[in-house]
């Protein structure tokens, strides 16, 4: 779980105003966002609609190209009546729900293509899903028997990730075609993994402000996959609601730390090379994508709490009220690894989890990570079924997630209180073209 987790939802300097108060202050409209988005049925009452601010107040993200769709802060937290508003962009240089802020509300799923189903039935599919995507993230009801759960409600920020799993390829006859940064992550020590929730040929990530925008999202995808394909797993996940606190904020954890204040910033000159597979990059399909490791992290929570704070912040290496480094200073005032107290020990212990997954402490390796909590109930003894989904980004998982994690492996101070419960590498090709489906280029190309 390293500490390197994206702002939370509300935390987003991409917050932009919509086209009306664009054209009131005389400024052009960004590129990609009204003009991009899929003309509503004619004559039909829609979401967006019945919102009425969805233009004015909404978020404009994925834009193509350049760095204008992932601004890392936002200058003020999102006014609660304007959470519906928020828009995401189906069409773009990269798929939506990677350098978005973090949404209130999550879905993980994988399915697995149904016997006897090949290239031929991933391909209607894929159109299936992205039609019915672009659709629900413009604030449009899905074009087939849609459910009307997500009626009168905005966009809300719905974002659509599409991902295949190393089992794709050979399923469609695209062996080929499967990138070897996809191979099979190497086992850890700290894996306790269920192999029925891990893995699968296709992965969908879905996210948004409002639980039933998301759920809507789930089921209209479900419904889509029909006979081509079938569900393997399936995980829902929270984070903290837009406007929730007086003043943006790092994202908590349920373990009530401060969780990601060394992530990669956009701004950062080295975030897409770190991130984005390049335009340069092989196989040429992945051009601009990302490869997600997605880990199902339970934390032992009844354990956790049992710990005096001074000791939680020891396992972590930075204060549980303001997520300052031990070794002092603000939140973003760099660690000092090197300080000692009186007595001549190391103030950020030798094994804290901050400490073993600083960049410059795994040879520059980053990842972005933009997880979801989950709370899945409690067993028979009543502790719960709580922690995270974590879901991390990179260019290149070999140098990414790996080394990180490998070095967890060996001697984090966290290790004891988490258990990595299930596991998956997906591959994320690049945002789809007006006109194509997502992984239009692997499949037709």
């Amino acid at each position: 779980m390293p500490d390197q987790s994206i702002p939370e939802a509300r935390d987003r300097a991409r917050i932009q105003a919509g086209p009306q108060a664009r054209a009131q202050a005389g400024a052009p409209a960004p590129e990609g966002a009204a003009s991009d988005q899929a003309a509503p049925s004619a004559g039909r009452l829609t979401r967006r609609k019945l919102l009425g601010t969805a233009g004015a107040t909404g978020l404009v993200l994925g834009a193509a190209g350049g760095a204008v769709g992932y601004t890392a802060r936002p200058a003020e937290a999102t006014p609660l009546t304007s959470l519906g508003s928020g828009q995401a962009m189906f069409h773009g240089k990269h798929q939506s729900g990677i350098t978005q802020g973090l949404q209130a509300c999550g879905h993980l799923v994988a399915f697995d293509l149904a016997a006897g189903a090949g290239r031929k039935e991933a391909v209607a599919l894929l159109r299936r899903w992205s039609r019915t995507a672009e659709r629900l993230m413009a604030g449009e009801p899905a074009l087939q028997d849609d459910t009307d759960v997500a009626r009168d409600a905005g966009p809300s920020s719905l974002t659509v990730t599409f991902g295949f799993g190393h089992s794709f390829f050979g399923r469609t006859g695209l062996e080929k075609q499967r990138p070897v940064s996809l191979d099979p992550l190497p086992d850890f020590s700290s894996d306790h993994l269920d192999k029925k929730r891990s893995d699968g040929d296709l992965w969908v990530q879905i996210g948004a402000d409002d639980a039933l925008v998301a759920f809507h999202a789930l089921r209209a995808l479900q419904k889509d996959a029909g006979s081509a394909a079938r569900l393997r797993w399936q995980m829902n996940g929270f984070n903290r609601s837009p406007g929730a606190t007086s003043h943006p904020m790092t994202a908590r954890n349920l373990m009530g730390q401060m969780d990601g204040t060394r992530n990669p910033k956009p701004a950062e000159p080295d975030f897409d090379q770190r991130i984005f597979v390049p335009e340069s990059g092989t196989p040429s399909w992945m051009a601009n994508g990302s490869y997600a490791v997605v880990r199902r992290i339970r934390m032992l929570l009844d354990d956790w709490e049992k710990l005096a704070v001074k000791a939680q912040e020891n396992v972590i290496g930075r204060r549980k009220s303001d997520g300052s480094a031990l070794s002092g200073g603000t939140e973003t005032t760099a660690m000092d690894l090197e300080k000692t107290d009186a007595k001549g020990n190391l103030v950020v212990p030798i094994n804290a989890h901050a400490r073993i997954t600083r960049p410059d402490q795994n040879g520059g390796a980053a990842m972005l990570r933009r997880p979801f909590s989950y709370h899945d109930g409690f067993d028979a003894d009543g502790i719960p079924d709580a922690g995270l989904l974590f879901v991390c980004w990179q260019a290149d998982p070999v140098r990414g997630f790996v080394p990180v994690q490998r070095k967890l492996d060996r001697g984090d101070a966290l290790s004891q209180y988490i258990r990595h419960e299930a596991s998956g590498l997906f591959a994320v090709p690049g945002g789809a073209a007006r006109g194509e489906y997502v992984g239009q280029r692997l499949l037709e190309g």
